[in-house]
């Protein structure tokens, strides 16, 4: 059975596997525990709302109302173990990039959340030592390289690393538009 990496290859003739992009996000830490599940990221009464912007303010409204309306746009969100747990949404990665959310930093991700992460171009790495990062520490993190570093604390962390065509992917804004470009010959934003 072929995984998403050898159907691209096969499909697409990726020739770049193994580029390296540069991505640099600099932001504010929200600290969320583990098991974040679905249904707090996005209640499913918001599900059928089509509108990405009018889906991000009620992003996290399960774990408090008034979430998405204290995050500032390029906030961190740092959690636990097994983010996106639950349901299978694609609403809850669309809903947090909605309402300003520039990258996900946890221990784990629950593998549906982390696909539909990746699909929808929301960055996503994978930590560790989650716990050792607070509310409100400023982080700057190099996405190609998986390097976390901690501004406010003075610590660096290294995340573990994923294949460069998820970085490709994240790059272009997500799976659809990945193809779009490939399609066209287009590799990179710009």
């Amino acid at each position: 059975m072929c995984d998403v990496e050898c159907l691209l290859h096969n499909t697409l003739h990726i020739k770049t596997l193994n580029e390296k992009f540069e991505m640099t996000i600099r932001g504010k830490v929200v600290k969320l525990g583990d098991n974040i599940n679905t249904d707090e990221i996005i209640p499913a009464r918001y599900l059928n709302i089509l509108d990405e912007k009018e889906l991000g303010k009620y992003c996290l409204e399960g774990i408090g109302p008034e979430f998405a309306k204290k995050v500032s746009s390029g906030d961190i969100l740092v959690a636990g173990k097994n983010f996106g747990c639950g349901s299978s949404r694609e609403q809850a990665p669309r809903a947090i990039k909605a309402c300003g959310i520039s990258l996900v930093i946890a221990q784990s991700f629950a593998r549906i959340f982390f696909r539909n992460a990746i699909n929808i171009g929301l960055p996503i790495l994978e930590l560790d030592e989650t716990r050792d990062i607070l509310s409100g520490d400023k982080l700057e993190v190099d996405l190609s390289q998986g390097l976390i570093r901690n501004l406010s604390r003075g610590i660096n962390y290294q995340a573990k690393e994923f294949p460069a065509f998820i970085f490709e992917i994240i790059s272009a804004g997500g799976l659809l538009n990945y193809v779009k470009r490939k399609k066209t010959g287009t590799t990179r934003t710009g």
